[in-house]
This record gives structure tokens, sequence and C-alpha cells, in this order.
């Protein structure tokens, strides 16, 4: 033949792993690399943490309705004795969660307000309600 070198018939004397290895490791680092993206949230949350099953977690409810009445855990309630209630509330339950519940048409600074007194009272797990909304309506989005 015009080739010029030797003529093997065919029979293979040796595989060369070298590029089968490198591929390997790249793709063992890939999964490496995403697997520890995946495992962690992109929001990080307090999320609660039951030692029992049965035991249930004590929520402190502050509603502010649209007319500006302030509800302590369904009670009314003034913004002079929100404090107190919230103290006497956490020393009665020290793992204690705020829920602040807010209607849309509450001035900010009223919603601020709450949360610095609650923040001051020594509650610092705190939460907003909020609703999902209606089919059909506007979804008052950002």
């Amino acid at each position: 033949m015009a080739g010029g070198g030797p003529q093997r018939d065919g029979i293979i004397e040796g595989i060369n792993v070298t590029p089968l290895v490198d591929i390997t490791l790249v793709l063992l680092i890939i999964f490496i690399v995403t697997a520890k993206m995946v495992v962690q949230p992109a929001v990080p949350l307090d999320l609660p943490q039951a030692k029992q099953g049965e035991e249930l977690q004590t929520i402190f409810a502050v509603t502010l309705a649209k007319d500006g009445t302030l509800l302590v855990d369904g009670e009314p309630a003034r913004d002079e004795t929100l404090l107190d209630r919230a103290k006497a509330a956490l020393a009665a339950t020290p793992e204690l969660r705020a829920v602040i519940q807010a209607d849309g048409d509450v001035p900010h600074r009223r919603v601020i307000g709450v949360l610095d007194r609650l923040k001051e009272a020594g509650i610092v797990r705190v939460a907003f309600g909020t609703s999902w909304p209606e089919e059909g309506g506007a979804g008052g989005g950002i």
C-alpha cells in the first residue's frame, strides 16, 4: 500500500483510557457542585423544629385592620398595651413567634411601628401573613 506504515491487521493492542478518566472526573466535579447548589434553598428560611409530633407552636398574632384597629390574638388592643402584652407572651413562651397580618391599605409606618414594638419586647421571630389573590381578580403584584 501507499500508506507507508506497518499494518496491524485490525488487532487492538491497547486502549488509552486517559480521555475516559478525564471526562469522568469532569462530570464528577459538575455533579458535586450542582448537588451542593440544589440542597441550599434560594431564600434562607427559619423553619420551626418539632421535638415531638404532638407539640403545638404558640403564635402571637397581631392584626392591623383597614380602619386602624389593632387586634392581638383576636382581641382588641391599643398601641400602648402591645409592648406589655408581647413581653408577657414571650415570658410565658420563650420560643414565641409573631405573625403580623396587615390590610393592604394600612400605612407602612404603622406596620413598621408594630414590628419595632415586637422587637423591643424581645420577639425576634416575626412573619407577615399573606393570602393568595382570588381567581380572576387583580393580583396586586409589584
